[in-house]
């Protein structure tokens, strides 16, 4: 990223996940209660396995922030995990592994198992594991809810929800607010599957049930929707400055995530030009603006103002309690994969890391086209930007 950097450390089972947010411009006020809301959603839904039971996620804040104010230094903070007294012995830090520790070798179809020992040369899949887990996302949805506390101020408002859970699915819809839904986002934060439809919502309950039932996990599509992005961001000058390809980047960056639609992406591309471009308008009170948005909020790689809509596509869960064939990486004999704790399905909290992911690209790109290094700055210049596109 261009503006803001953020880097994650720690091991799923280790003493806690680490995160360093850089560039963050100082005077941005953070409440730790609203990063911690996230974090609790992203633990909840349906389907999540025994470690959500365990864990407490919250942010302990070490620096860049103080009275409540960024201060334009690095963040960091840590998540501990709680699970590591469970683990103390087999992730201790020095000395050699407990005499009673066994090397795991069979490799999970779907996870990063295989490829990560035959990359990194090592003979205990479980050096892979730890840092491959999905663990690593409680990181990055605390830091998207700190860059949401930056696009906050500037009257930016999001939402995210489930669409598709296994076969059952929603109808889609066309975001033409500027704001978010409250009724909708409520809707959504009831639901234990992050479905606003309520009829959806009880037969993609039934959907997991059932799947857990028959030892089988279950994947699907969610919706995530920023509103009120000025447009700009972004750039149609160079491949790596556009907005799309970069938040494309970001949903592909998330654990078992396989595909990516922004707008009517995969709709509109077997759709004539007629039924996919949006006409332009304007009036003195709104300005530029169109009346569809099929685009999805971006046109040549940047915003057009219009609500960013981008869709994500979660694969089932890898570890299935009815394993899959596999391979003994040590005695090179087939065998059946092991089982790991794990989840029937985490769509709803992929939804939630997600909204975070998406949030910090688009401060990144927000701090590119109105760079400040106090908040007040940066509003300045989106006075001044919003006055001249008038």
């Amino acid at each position: 990223m261009n503006n803001l950097r953020v880097l994650t450390a720690g091991e799923s089972h280790g003493k806690a996940v680490v995160v360093i947010l850089e560039g963050m411009p100082a005077g941005v006020p953070v409440d730790p209660s609203r990063v911690n809301a996230e974090l609790k959603k992203r633990q909840g839904g349906h389907g999540r396995g025994g470690r959500m039971k365990i864990e407490k996620d919250e942010i302990e804040i070490l620096s860049g922030i103080r009275f409540g104010k960024t201060l334009g230094s690095p963040i960091a903070f840590q998540i501990r995990n709680l699970d590591f007294v469970n683990w103390e012995r087999k992730m201790a830090v020095e000395g050699a592994p407990p005499k009673d520790y066994k090397p795991i070798t069979l490799a999970r179809p779907g996870h990063a198992d295989l490829a990560g020992v035959q990359k990194f040369g090592h003979d205990d899949i479980r050096n892979v594991i730890e840092r491959s887990s999905a663990r690593e996302t409680a990181a990055r949805t605390a830091a998207g809810a700190i860059c949401k506390e930056l696009l906050r101020p500037f009257g930016v408002s999001w939402l995210s929800h489930v669409t598709n859970l296994g076969s059952v699915a929603v109808r889609r819809r066309d975001w033409t607010g500027r704001a978010s839904p409250p009724k909708f986002v409520r809707a959504v934060d009831s639901s234990p599957v992050r479905c606003a439809d309520p009829s959806a919502s009880k037969k993609m309950v039934a959907a997991i049930d059932a799947a857990r039932r028959h030892g089988d996990t279950l994947g699907g599509l969610y919706e995530v929707v920023f509103f009120n992005v000025p447009p700009g961001l972004g750039s149609c000058m160079q491949w790596d400055r556009k907005l799309d390809a970069r938040l494309a980047f970001g949903i592909l960056s998330i654990h078992a995530q396989k595909a990516v639609e922004i707008g009517d992406g995969f709709g509109g591309a077997v759709l004539p030009g007629s039924k996919v471009h949006d006409e332009i308008f304007y009036s003195r009170a709104r300005g530029f603006y169109r009346r569809t948005n099929r685009h999805g909020g971006i046109e040549g790689g940047m915003s057009t103002g219009e609500p960013i809509v981008v869709r994500g596509a979660m694969k089932p869960i890898s570890t299935l309690l009815k394993p899959l064939r596999s391979v003994d990486l040590k005695t090179r004999r087939a065998t059946i994969s092991r089982y790991e704790r794990s989840d029937v399905c985490a769509l709803p909290a992929a939804a939630i890391v997600a909204e975070g992911v998406l949030a910090f690209i688009l401060a990144d790109a927000f701090l590119e086209k109105f760079a400040g290094d106090h908040l007040g700055d940066v509003q300045s210049s989106v006075r001044q930007f919003l006055k001249r596109i008038r």
